[in-house]
């Protein structure tokens, strides 16, 4: 059987635009993917494979401000918001949420806010409410500079903090220079970026689908700037109204997000199991293990009944 991937938009209730992409079992069970940042929609395609072989509907939006999706001054539960309307235009009734980094607090956000529609959760490799962390700092190994940035954020109005990143990020897309028509080139210079674990799998990857990928997430600053300017901040829900089945996925190696974020989401979210990989940094807490996080979404969940976790 061949995956249906496939490209789409879907205007929400407020007229505004997300764009989709829809792969694997279109029979299947349905599970919505919020990508990292910055990153994008394509990040699942990664996942497309795994999709099919486990019976998954994956389905991605980008969130405002990244490609066709149009910006707004959108926060976790706006978010959330808009992925049951875009479930309802998809005709999805109840589905799983899977979050890759910043990604994961927006699917735990929608499990929080949707307890009627969300039947299972993951977040992977994702950074936990910052502020209320012993230390409050997503990433161990932080320099003064990089402690008092994340001390910043975390106090920052929303306009302040994008005011301070705004500068970093500018620097960061003027030197990967995403208008390149090389992908090679374009690709080459994201893998140089990251660390070895992540790198030699990324480096593995068509290079027209990540140069592709870095297109799109840097096609413009706003979702960028709106998720970084609230993700290192209080959130505008709790981990305590997640009451689905949960899983927390981080690598061991992870320099992104030490696995301390995993452990504080595990003590606060009900119905919470804490798996630890091995041998893995950041990307690869989810390349590496598409099959066995999608397998556990798939699975008939009713409540908080809960089954064996496939690992």
């Amino acid at each position: 059987m061949a995956s249906t991937v496939r490209t789409d938009e879907v205007r929400l209730p407020d007229g505004r635009a997300a764009e989709l992409w829809l792969g694997g079992d279109p029979a299947g069970t349905p599970v919505i993917f919020f990508h990292g940042t910055p990153d994008s929609r394509l990040a699942a395609r990664s996942g497309d494979a795994a999709a099919l072989g486990v019976g998954v509907r994956l389905v991605a939006a980008n969130r405002p401000g990244y490609g066709r999706s149009d910006p707004t001054d959108s926060d976790h539960l706006s978010v959330a918001d808009d992925t049951v309307a875009i479930a309802d235009a998809l005709g999805i009734g109840t589905f799983g949420v899977l979050g890759m980094s910043v990604g994961g607090q927006y699917a735990l956000a929608c499990a929080a806010r949707h307890p009627d529609r969300v039947t299972a959760a993951c977040a992977v490799a994702t950074p936990a409410e910052v502020p209320a962390l012993v230390p409050p700092l997503p990433r161990d190994g932080l320099d003064e500079e990089g402690q008092a940035f994340f001390a910043r954020l975390a106090v920052g109005s929303v306009e302040d903090n994008v005011a301070a990143i705004g500068p970093d990020f500018e620097a960061y897309v003027a030197a990967m220079a995403p208008e390149d028509p090389d992908d090679d080139a374009l690709a080459a210079r994201l893998v140089a970026r990251l660390p070895e674990l992540d790198r030699r799998l990324v480096a593995g990857l068509p290079a027209h689908e990540t140069a592709a990928a870095v297109r799109e997430a840097l096609a413009r600053p706003d979702g960028y700037l709106r998720d970084a300017a609230i993700a290192f901040r209080d959130w505008d829900f709790s981990p305590t109204d997640v009451r689905c089945p949960t899983w927390l996925w981080y690598g061991a190696h992870d320099p992104q997000a030490a696995v301390r974020n995993g452990v504080w989401l595990s003590e606060r979210i009900p119905d919470a199991t804490l798996v630890i990989r091995d041998d893995t940094a950041h990307l690869g807490t989810l390349l590496q293990h598409w099959p066995a996080i999608l397998a556990t979404l798939a699975q008939p969940w009713s409540g908080t009944s809960r089954g064996l976790a496939p690992v």
